[in-house]
């Protein structure tokens, strides 16, 4: 048994399929956490999952997070305290609407295995 611990970088870990600036947060074998920021003005690439889901809180900004699966399609608003889930296989796709970044942690299970894991879907913006 090992425990996990680890400080938020200031520099960005790496930059997700979708195009945010990810920092990796702490991980165990059933899932992993990171934290996704989006600059003033941006709107990511629309992707969705092959494998994993996960579950959004956004802690900074403002924007809005679009959601479809199958049939089932909405656009939420994004604002500090909204939390939201993105089950395996949904198009999900958000955007800065605010001045400043919009920064939400995730938690992807099971963990993140790479970036092949999204693909690229047809987005709303």
């Amino acid at each position: 048994m090992t425990f996990m611990t680890r400080e938020r970088a200031t520099a960005p870990d790496a930059v997700a399929p979708d195009g945010s600036e990810v920092r990796l947060l702490a991980q165990t074998a059933r899932g992993s956490m990171a934290q996704f920021t989006l600059p003033p003005g941006a709107v990511s690439k629309a992707v969705a999952h092959h494998s994993v889901e996960e579950v959004w809180l956004v802690m900074s900004g403002s924007g809005r997070m679009w959601r479809k699966h199958g049939e089932v399609e909405e656009t939420i608003v994004l604002r500090p305290g909204v939390s939201l889930a993105i089950p395996v296989g949904t198009h999900f796709q958000f955007r800065n609407d605010g001045a400043v970044p919009l920064e939400c942690v995730g938690v992807t299970m099971p963990p993140w295995p790479g970036m092949a894991e999204a693909y690229e879907v047809p987005g709303v913006w």
